[in-house]
């Protein structure tokens, strides 16, 4: 059975016509190219089936937080798309200055035209576009001021371009002279508009509290603390820590950095202890008792502990080597596999596709293959470690799972996939999620940069038609292109067919950033 999973803290209100939204800062309103990070659209647009027809109506900077509103009709979109148009949607912001506002009330009439990675107030100038802005002055106390801004047009950064040339520019904005700060001091708190659907007006309303981090924010808007408690906190440069990484593991905190003896500073609210493990770049002859992180304060872990993620439940440890037992960077592939639906207009299961059942290589602690089961399907876990394939057990036994139908192979998975091949079985969804390098004793060594596309002509001989291909890899010497080529090329030289693709990047609490790229990627292909 499907389970029921709440909406994400983010989402304010929906109905059938409209999906109201609090846009953390430092999220796009969507993606800004094919393989960054989704924006807030992508990901919202990817999570539920009904929200795969959702229209964009309006956009915010991706330093800006504040209210968006979604179109989920044909209906509401004409009438949204109208209403914007003719400059009756009801738009209210607050920012914050540290600088001296003189009047208290005033407007700015001065149109704008792009400069570069600025935009600019040119009055007189070709091509700037008409511009109007209505400021009001709520709050003054020493060093600060709140204002109230409502654009009368919709211009890209155009708040922060007027505030600039009037010479308050916001707190954070350091693009258009501001001070710098944790963020850009700038938030939609109110839309008002005529409903699509009830021809009334509504107001919808946000507030914000400008001395939150936007790291915080941002989790905040995409964890419900009820079924998750285990996310990526601080994602190196993108939060401002080159070289450090937080997660949260439940009660627990992990801090995984380039530099010995640094003290975390930024642990997230309400763990009781934290761990602490160096990067390592070479981890071959390493003992895995080495490679385990070590206690940094706080209390101490017992060997197997719980987290939850989606309702789900896993087991870590911090004493079984390098890694704890679940990458949290798969969170949103593992929630695929349990509500079945991949993405927008992709289900994960295809009615001609007899069998509902996942074949799991390189299983690992067997998490795909737990939100397979829990979401209804057979599953088959393939590992080289007994080990981690126990572990993986365990995690069956902790969500409730029958283990009647579900199989747990210990081998090579190039091994298993030519025995599952000879004796004819078929699975409706493959998984491939392999380590960047491994050896066997039967097929030798394995990198994923070289031999990906081996593992994909293998495992197309398992693959169902119909049937969906779950590839994904971290190797930071394949880019995206290079990864999503070599799966195409390799389904078409094996005489089948892609008939829906989608390639998924890292959750948003992975964020990407110039100085912290993107290091997961991730495919979705149904194959025929």
């Amino acid at each position: 059975m499907i389970p029921d999973l709440a909406l994400p803290p983010c989402v304010r209100h929906e109905d059938d016509h409209l999906l109201v939204v609090n846009k953390p800062a430092g999220w796009n309103t969507h993606a800004p190219s094919p393989y960054a990070g989704e924006g807030i659209y992508d990901w919202l647009r990817n999570r539920e089936p009904r929200w795969a027809t959702l229209a964009i109506l309006h956009r915010l900077d991706k330093e800006t937080s504040g209210l968006l509103v979604f179109g989920k009709t044909a209906k509401a979109n004409r009438s949204m798309t109208e209403q914007f148009t003719r400059r009756v949607v009801g738009k209210r912001y607050v920012l914050e200055t540290d600088r001296e506002v003189v009047e208290d009330t005033f407007t700015v009439c001065t149109p704008i035209r792009r400069a570069g990675d600025q935009y600019q107030a040119s009055l007189g100038v070709a091509g700037a576009k008409s511009a109007e802005t209505r400021f009001r002055v709520v709050r003054r106390r020493p060093g600060l001021t709140v204002l109230h801004a409502e654009p009368v047009t919709g211009r890209t950064h155009q708040i922060r371009v007027h505030a600039a040339e009037r010479g308050f520019p916001l707190l954070g904005d350091v693009l258009y002279g501001g001070t710098p700060a944790a963020r850009v001091h700038l938030h939609a708190m109110e839309l008002r508009f005529t409903h699509p659907g009830e021809n009334r007006e509504v107001v919808y309303t946000a507030e914000v509290d400008f001395g939150e981090a936007a790291g915080v924010a941002l989790r905040r808007g995409l964890i419900d603390s009820r079924e998750t408690d285990s996310f990526r906190w601080v994602h190196g440069a993108a939060d401002g820590s080159p070289g450090c990484y937080i997660d949260r593991l439940g009660p627990f905190a992990f801090v995984q950095s380039e530099r010995e003896g640094i003290a975390p500073t930024r642990l997230p609210p309400g763990t009781c202890g934290w761990y602490i493990k160096r990067l390592e770049r070479r981890l071959e002859g390493r003992r895995g008792v080495e490679l385990s992180p070590r206690h940094g304060g706080g209390e101490i872990a017992v060997e197997n502990f719980v987290v939850r993620e989606n309702g789900v439940q896993f087991e870590l440890s911090f004493q079984e080597g390098y890694s704890v037992g679940l990458f949290l960077d798969q969170r949103d592939n593992r929630r695929r596999l349990l509500t079945g639906h991949v993405g927008g207009g992709f289900p994960l299961w295809d009615s001609e596709v007899a069998s509902r059942e996942i074949l799991n290589c390189f299983a690992y602690t067997c998490g795909f293959s737990v939100c397979g089961a829990s979401g209804g399907a057979k599953t088959t876990s393939l590992d080289l470690s007994r080990k981690y394939l126990e572990w993986g057990r365990r995690n069956f036994l902790r969500n409730g799972i029958d283990m009647e139908d579900h199989e747990f192979i210990h081998g090579d998975t190039f091994d298993w996939l030519r025995r599952f091949a000879r004796k004819g079985r078929r699975f409706g969804v493959v998984v491939l999620d392999p380590p960047t390098f491994s050896r066997s004793k039967e097929c030798g060594v394995f990198r994923a940069d070289a031999d990906y596309g081996l593992l994909v002509t293998a495992a197309l001989q398992v693959l169902s038609s119909g049937g969906v291909l779950l590839s994904s890899t971290n190797a930071a010497r394949v880019s995206a292109d290079e990864f999503i080529q070599t799966l195409r090329d390799t389904i078409r030289l094996a005489g089948r067919k892609i008939v829906k693709e989608l390639y998924i990047p890292q959750p948003p609490d992975f964020p990407v950033h110039r100085e912290e790229p993107a290091h997961l990627k991730t495919v979705w292909m149904r194959v025929a």
